[in-house]
């Protein structure tokens, strides 16, 4: 039985076949504009995201109803003494023993505690937990002591929870739980976007498990038989590492369920955007604003980090209730995800998987699927190691190494002495410099060839003085502080100290200048990674440098607006932040740009290797090149995120002294990789771009 073809079966004709071939160029034209859209739609989104959190959260940081207890005779006059200070420093509870004190310290329920003498001639206690956050302690155990000394009491400080010597910053679990994100929302993306198939339920699970174990393995085997960041606790690291993964990765994959690719978005904005700062790791949540002690409480990064914490340092001590945030996250997004799965197929059982917007991680044709699969595993998991050992291990112990410090006498002799007997006792700590001149001391340190100077009494002045530069590194000055306040007590004799630049109220960490350069790295970076993905057409040179012309400019005013206006974070600079910022923009495109010809994708990884994981230790910006590695010293002058650092530094805070040479340091980069993009377009020429109907550009 045969069945005529109807009206609607048959192929178009006459009238109606001209339309369609009409219609063609119109939708080729539309879906080439929508490309080329996309390609800076995505990396805006992302850099001013990341940018405006981290500045929003973290330029200026001050203590707000931090926690703390008081025991002991006259308690509640000495809270409300507390309470009366400036702001709203601290919350202040009065607890009827120093037993109660000390337990609300080490539970982690208050940040710090004081206990009180029975008489005016006792010691006052002050009780801090440096593992519960050394930034944190620093800040509550000064409110705390100020308080005492203004009583007139005599004090004696506590740590209840010192940090290890093997990681006296308190930096493993930071970078332990920023790996275990990444490792966990990573391959999601790559997955919707590669490897769809790989996103059902039934096989997505078992993976996720799999791999869950592996990261867990590789981030426990970084920080502790590499590095030894991390030592003993091994079953409890292994554990809450990999309920991490797995809870990241199960809440990530109902993200993508629900906003398809721009779930990476989602999920870096609850992840890193919000999480980090969350945290309490780097900064604590209490000298930020109100929104993140809440935070705190439920996101996945918080609960990581302080799961950490309680296993490493307190002895399990609030274990529970940060592994039940991460296991209770995993179940409701998987019990969400099996939802919505039986809503879509009752809605449309015939429906096709998402279709792959990406067919290779490398340049050419989609390789042998077991070969894809590995490449797709390959990618996070060299990510995260890359990240591990980099940051980690060149900022988990950091201690000062030959910082240039001068030492100023009224005599050279005396100046060569006094070098020589600091040099025994702090051998290797500083590169120390005699000088006579206190003045010419004062200036190595304004322009930052010194890192301080210690000028010792004379006939003017009978006390030492320590000359600092805190707009050079807040990390650096303290450092010296302390190190030479011992020195002139040892000395018996009186310290000042003088500032010779400060920082502005608005960037009160000295950190301004490294999110400014991170937001233009970024910016240069991402838009040829997502460009090659996303609008291939146009990554030919000569259609290529005028749209980075322009993004550049664009995403650098971008950059200016969300610390200025925005955030608050900045005051003025426009026009040579602007230009800089472009040119720092414009020649990392073009480094990125190299690696994406060779390598497709894949040129992620020695791009963030160079531009991040390497760039923000020698930067200068986090902490001082002279307490990490001597390497990061050679690539503080050569690489483009020390260069953005100091720039930034430089126009803030010491009239642009040293941009012209940083300025030098982008144009290399820039020049060196054009010239290699064009000799590889060269050597072996584009295949010419076809985009369903666009036509073909090289």
């Amino acid at each position: 039985m045969t069945v005529a073809p109807t009206e609607n079966d048959s192929p178009p004709t006459g009238p109606e076949l001209d339309k369609t071939e009409q219609d063609e160029p119109a939708r080729a034209k539309k879906e080439k504009i929508g490309r080329v859209v996309g390609m800076f739609v995505f990396p805006f989104l992302m850099v001013s995201m990341m940018i405006t959190g981290y500045l929003a959260a973290m330029h200026a940081p001050a203590p707000n109803d931090m926690p703390v207890a008081v025991a002991g005779a006259g308690a509640a006059e000495f809270a409300t003494a507390l309470e009366s200070g400036p702001g709203d420093a601290v919350d202040v509870r009065v607890v009827g023993s120093d037993t109660e004190a000390r337990d609300l310290v080490f539970t982690r329920e208050v940040t710090g505690a004081v206990t009180l003498p029975a008489g005016p001639d006792g010691t006052a206690t002050v009780y801090t937990a440096s593992a519960a956050g050394a930034s944190q302690a620093t800040s509550v155990g000064q409110i705390l002591t100020a308080q005492v000394v203004a009583g007139e009491l005599q004090h004696r400080a506590e740590d209840l929870a010192p940090l290890p010597a093997h990681d006296t910053a308190g930096l493993a679990v930071m970078f332990m739980t920023t790996a275990l994100m990444l490792a966990g929302y990573m391959p999601l993306s790559l997955m919707l976007s590669s490897a769809p198939e790989l996103l059902r339920l039934r096989r997505f699970v078992p993976l996720l498990a799999g791999w869950s174990a592996l990261l867990a393995g590789l981030v426990w085997t970084v920080a502790d038989p590499i590095l030894g960041a991390v030592r003993g606790h091994t079953a409890e690291v292994l554990g809450i590492s990999w309920l991490a993964v797995f809870a990241v990765g199960s809440v990530q994959l109902f993200l993508t369920r629900i906003f398809g690719p721009m779930a990476v978005l989602v999920g870096m904005l609850f992840l890193m955007v919000l999480g980090v700062p969350a945290s309490n790791l780097g900064m604590s949540v209490y000298t930020l604003p109100s929104l993140y002690p809440i935070l705190h409480s439920f996101l996945p990064a918080p609960a990581t980090g302080e799961a950490l914490r309680s296993a490493l340092f307190f002895g399990g001590n609030g274990l529970g209730g940060h592994l039940l945030v991460l296991a209770a996250g995993a179940v409701i997004a998987l019990l969400a995800t099996l939802g919505i799965d039986a809503i879509k197929r009752r809605r449309n059982p015939d429906a096709a998987p998402p279709a792959r917007t990406v067919e290779s991680l490398l340049p050419g044709p989609r390789p042998r699927t077991p070969v894809h699969y590995a490449l797709l595993a390959f990618f996070p998991f060299a990510m995260v190691a890359m990240m591990m050992t980099t940051m980690l291990g060149a900022m988990y112990q950091p201690a000062p190494e030959e910082m240039p410090v001068a030492v100023v006498a009224p005599t050279p002799e005396m100046a060569g002495q006094v070098v020589q007997g600091l040099d025994r006792n702090m051998a290797g700590l500083f590169d120390l410099r005699g000088l006579t001149d206190s003045a010419e001391a004062r200036e190595l340190v304004r322009d930052r060839t010194v890192s301080a100077a210690y000028i010792l009494p004379s006939a003017q002045t009978p006390h030492a003085t320590l000359i600092t530069n805190e707009a050079a590194g807040m990390s650096q000055q303290q450092v010296v502080q302390t190190v030479f306040g011992q020195v002139a007590a040892g000395q018996q004799m009186p310290l000042e100290i003088e500032n010779v630049t400060a920082l502005a109220d608005t960037d009160t960490m000295g950190s301004v200048s490294m999110y400014l350069a991170m937001g233009w790295i970024m910016a240069g970076f991402l838009i040829i990674v997502v460009g090659s993905t996303a609008a291939p057409m146009v990554m030919g040179l000569r259609t290529l440098l005028p749209l980075l012309v322009g993004w550049a400019l664009a995403m650098s005013a971008v950059v200016w607006v969300i610390a200025g206006p925005i955030t608050g974070a900045v005051h003025g600079h426009f026009l040579p932040l602007l230009g800089v910022g472009a040119v720092a923009i414009f020649s990392t495109a073009l480094f990125t740009t190299i690696f994406v010809r060779l390598l497709g994708m894949l040129a992620i990884l020695p791009v963030i290797a160079v531009l991040m994981f390497l760039g923000v230790p020698a930067s200068n910006g986090a902490m001082s090149i002279y307490m990490e590695p001597e390497m990061f010293r050679v690539l503080h002058d050569v690489l483009p995120m020390p260069a953005a650092v100091e720039s930034v530094r430089s126009i803030l805070y010491f009239d642009a002294d040293i941009v012209g040479s940083h300025l030098t340091t982008f144009a290399v980069w820039g020049v060196i990789s054009l010239v290699i993009v064009a000799a590889i377009d060269r050597l072996r020429p584009r295949k010419e771009v076809a985009v369903a109907g666009t036509g073909t550009e090289n």
